[in-house]
């Protein structure tokens, strides 16, 4: 089982040296930036072992939802089925591949996958939505000039991470589904 999921990350440049803290005196930075455009982060998160990866896309398209799933196919070349859990969005869909691939390579793609949606406005199920609270507090946090520092910053920081193979420790039980999704699932009698 592996959880998708993609975020936003703008490159952000200084336009001015920042001025170094001094005892009693914290960093001085102008607030004037400069754009340097927007990145896809693409998370794929293995929970269960407590692996990950982020791929950087230019777009967040059906084209790189594609992508990135024959990249998942790739990562687990002797598994059968790989159960992907993404949310929603409108290009998380087994169409995307086809509008990505010719019919053949598309279908071998789709075959491999089987894919468990998070309920609508439920994506904080997703515990790839954690491991990008994990990355927008270490090493997101702040300003990114371009590509290259982007990924960068991501290769260690997941290198890191990957390394201590901490798995989530998942604590929402189906009694806490039923209580914060009663519309979703039926209650059961007791």
């Amino acid at each position: 089982m592996v959880c998708f999921d993609e975020s936003p990350k703008q490159l952000i440049a200084e336009v001015r040296e920042r001025i170094p803290a001094t005892p009693g005196r914290p960093e001085g930075f102008d607030v004037e930036y400069k754009r340097n455009g927007v990145r896809d982060l693409m998370m794929i998160s293995e929970p269960k072992l407590g692996l990950r990866k982020v791929l950087v896309a230019e777009r967040r398209t059906k084209i790189e939802f594609a992508q990135t799933m024959k990249h998942v196919v790739e990562m687990y070349p002797d598994v059968d089925v790989i159960r992907v859990v993404p949310d929603n969005l409108n290009t998380h869909k087994t169409a995307s591949l086809y509008e990505a691939f010719p019919p053949e390579q598309a279908r071998a793609i789709a075959r491999k996958l089987e894919f468990h949606y998070t309920p609508k406005h439920g994506s904080w199920l997703n515990m790839a939505e954690m491991e990008f609270s994990v990355l927008a507090r270490t090493c997101l946090a702040g300003r990114v000039s371009d590509e290259a520092t982007l990924r960068r910053r991501l290769h260690a920081n997941v290198a890191e991470r990957n390394a201590q193979h901490r798995p989530i420790n998942w604590r929402f039980t189906i009694r806490d589904a039923r209580s914060k999704l009663h519309r979703l699932y039926p209650s059961t009698a007791a």
